[in-house]
């Protein structure tokens, strides 16, 4: 009987589930076609192949949608980058987040070149910004802050600037990119560059 009752309860939770992913991947789908302000939530609902009233019990609008799931992205990919600060070997830690991101490509080429552009970079930031304000490591030359803001923000351009490329450079060769101008100055441990 428990069993029974709680497979009635996660039916629920699953279709919910299955419904704000399937809005999720078509705000993605959009996006490579327009801008977000373009974008209506009954193209959103039509392409999900969700009922237009069922979308506003999930979501206020299309800006939470939004947010929702560049949170998510943006999450993942800090979970990619937050060693970048605190590992000797910095080169080997570019090159798994640009190995990420080129998994990834076609989604976060419409997060960062799409119409969604200025609501991702300024949540990576939001959100690299929160984890520096915890942050116990010591060391850094910079003010933690401007070393967060200074680095996001020129991963995010760097990044951009592959994905937008007809013929984008190999992950070393951005991985070494981002090591170089962003990385090594910012976290060396002494106010000395790295040569």
């Amino acid at each position: 009987m428990n069993q029974a009752k709680s497979e009635r309860r996660a039916a629920p939770r699953q279709r919910m589930t299955k419904t704000r992913d399937s809005l999720c991947q078509s705000l993605l789908t959009l996006l490579e076609q327009n801008t977000f302000e373009q974008i209506t939530i009954r193209e959103l609902t039509t392409h999900a192949k969700v009922g237009y009233a069922t979308f506003f019990r999930h979501y206020a609008d299309k800006e939470e949608l939004l947010h929702e799931l560049v949170e998510q992205e943006i999450r993942r990919l800090l979970t990619m980058s937050l060693p970048l600060l605190y590992t000797e070997n910095t080169l080997a830690s570019t090159q798994a987040l640009c190995s990420y991101v080129w998994e990834h490509r076609k989604l976060w080429k419409t997060l960062l070149t799409g119409g969604a552009a200025a609501t991702v970079k300024e949540e990576y930031l939001k959100q690299a910004l929160k984890v520096a304000e915890e942050d116990t490591h010591t060391g850094n030359w910079l003010p933690v802050d401007l070393a967060v803001t200074f680095s996001v923000t020129g991963i995010n351009e760097i990044l951009t600037w592959w994905l937008k490329q007809d013929k984008p450079a190999p992950v070393d060769e951005v991985a070494e990119m981002i090591n170089r101008l962003v990385i090594a100055p910012v976290y060396a441990q002494s106010k000395e560059l790295p040569n």
